[in-house]
């Protein structure tokens, strides 16, 4: 493996995101189990079985933490095997990539004993070592060149140098239905200054990780969100029993169950059409639409002006904010903004 291509840092990532995540899942679903005889989770057990919609699945008290044991355990052995899957994708094994992509579904399903966002993270790490150029790269083929200029040569020669070689001809463009396109990978065009600009249409791996961030983070809210709503429409005293046990200056604050209501759903709305909508501008950018990355851009400034002030209530918000920085920053790169000129 001497001859090898160099390892796309995608695919380092990648895989120290799945073994550190896994890690974290490991550690979480030990302290779940563990966890399963107190009194705080026994209560919560009964107060599930007592209402619906847990009064009507017919289980009992053994028969929830009997459930809740085996998720969590299929959870640790499925983050175990990611574990190692993950080391053995730092060498190229296509079938640990392959045994990834089998165990990250059982993952991200029992893994909501343990939170559930760890799990998703592993998740959104292994289908991103399917992805360009972590493809090419288990696949045994060199990564396609990346977008550069020229560099310029010096302003005034010195005497002991060789003048610089004059600039090559450069073929005009042939118009739609006028002549063949071009077939190379490469163009040129020549700059105001006099440099050849030569542009690749081999897409940055900034934008691909700008894209996959949206669509995880966007994919992670809605499902939140979502979920959140499906529980309070089944089971709304269940819900605003445990909302009051956590906070209970809320009924002092005149707060009604309707206006939390109206509040969680209206919430739910806004994200779910605003992420689809983000998600959607992702696509665009990653398909090399001019104004997706623009919109997106837009949308994640504003996302992350949100989680700010939100932040401040809420630290999990810190999460979201990071995600809208790092996005931001990605697509302001300069290979980013080049490959879209």
């Amino acid at each position: 493996m001497s001859d090898a291509p160099p390892r796309p840092r995608q695919v380092t990532l990648a895989a120290w995101m799945i073994m550190g995540g896994s890690a974290l899942i490991l550690a979480l679903v030990f302290q779940r189990v563990a966890g399963l005889g107190s009194l705080e989770t026994q209560k919560s057990i009964e107060t599930f079985l007592s209402e619906p919609p847990g009064d009507g699945l017919g289980l009992d008290m053994d028969g929830v933490t009997t459930i809740l044991r085996v998720l969590a355990m299929v959870a640790g052995a499925c983050a175990t095997a990611a574990a190692i899957l993950g080391f053995h994708v730092l060498k190229r094994s296509r079938s640990a990539r392959l045994g990834l992509a089998v165990v990250a579904g059982p993952l991200f399903v029992c893994g909501m004993v343990a939170g559930g966002f760890m799990s998703a993270v592993v998740a959104a790490a292994s289908v991103m070592l399917w992805f360009q150029p972590a493809r090419d790269w288990f696949d045994g083929k060199a990564a396609a060149p990346v977008e550069r200029e020229s560099p310029a040569g010096p302003a005034t020669p010195s005497m002991f140098q060789a003048p610089p070689p004059p600039a090559p001809p450069v073929e005009p463009r042939p118009m739609t239905g006028f002549g063949a396109a071009p077939s190379a990978a490469w163009t040129s065009s020549v700059t105001p200054t006099g440099r050849v600009a030569t542009r690749s249409s081999a897409r940055p791996g900034q934008l691909l990780w700008a894209c996959i961030i949206t669509w995880a983070f966007c994919s992670l809210a809605i499902f939140l969100l979502a979920m959140s709503a499906l529980v309070l429409l089944a089971a709304p005293d269940l819900v605003f029993e445990e909302l009051y046990k956590q906070n209970p200056d809320l009924r002092s604050q005149g707060l009604s169950e309707a206006e939390i209501r109206s509040a969680t759903f209206a919430l739910t709305g806004i994200v779910v059409v605003w992420g689809g909508a983000a998600m959607v501008f992702a696509v665009q950018a990653f398909r090399r639409v001019r104004w997706g990355r623009t919109a997106l851009i837009v949308s994640a400034a504003i996302a992350g002006a949100v989680s700010l002030v939100g932040a401040v209530l809420n630290i999990v918000l810190v999460l979201p904010l990071a995600a809208c920085l790092v996005t931001i920053s990605l697509l302001a790169r300069p290979e980013v903004r080049a490959w879209f000129s």
